[in-house]
């Protein structure tokens, strides 16, 4: 190749090259956590990307289960009415944020109340969540920067609790985590 052929203009990549290449984000692992502390995040404005359902936390391994809601009333004390948040953190990152919600009396306590506010204001702004003790509360902080907007994945809410999901989700009363509830295993 003679060198007046080698256009290196051509040749650079440009800030858009993963669409240009069709190069996609395969969602292999959604977490299903609170926000970091140190991570300014955000939720899904779409009320359609927000789940209210019973959800079964295993404590000990802080692991959550979606319980299908023909069990809920075998299990009414061990679920916790709560809404899964979709949710960004600035490197990208999707997750679920649940967030106990109030119990069938109508009361919550601060750090319910304080969270679901939280995930409600990041529906608008980037915000920061920590926990602090001598409060009984979350402490919510708002990223005071000009942040972009986050780029929502493509992929929708189903497919995202699905993902989420995969292997916690209680469909029968014999499913493991309820037989070592139960003291079975």
């Amino acid at each position: 190749m003679s060198e007046d052929k080698l256009d290196l203009e051509r040749l650079r990549l440009s800030q858009d090259f993963q669409n240009q290449v069709g190069v996609k984000k395969a969602f292999l692992t959604v977490p299903v956590r609170k926000p970091d502390r140190q991570s300014f995040h955000r939720v899904h404005p779409d009320p359609g990307w927000c789940l209210e359902t019973a959800i079964f936390e295993l404590k000990e391994e802080r692991e959550s289960y979606l319980v299908d809601p023909d069990l809920w009333s075998e299990l009414p004390d061990e679920l916790a009415p709560t809404a899964l948040f979709t949710a960004m953190n600035r490197q990208g990152v999707v997750f679920l944020w649940p967030v106990r919600l109030p119990g069938e009396d109508g009361r919550s306590n601060a750090w319910h109340q304080s969270a679901f506010e939280a995930a409600n204001l990041a529906k608008t702004k980037w915000v920061r969540v920590a926990a602090n003790m001598a409060l009984g509360a979350y402490e919510v902080f708002q990223a005071t920067g000009s942040l972009p907007e986050p780029d929502w994945p493509e992929l929708g809410f189903d497919a995202l609790v699905k993902t989420a999901f995969k292997d916690r989700y209680v469909r029968e009363l014999d499913h493991p985590v309820i037989r070592r509830l139960r003291g079975e295993r």
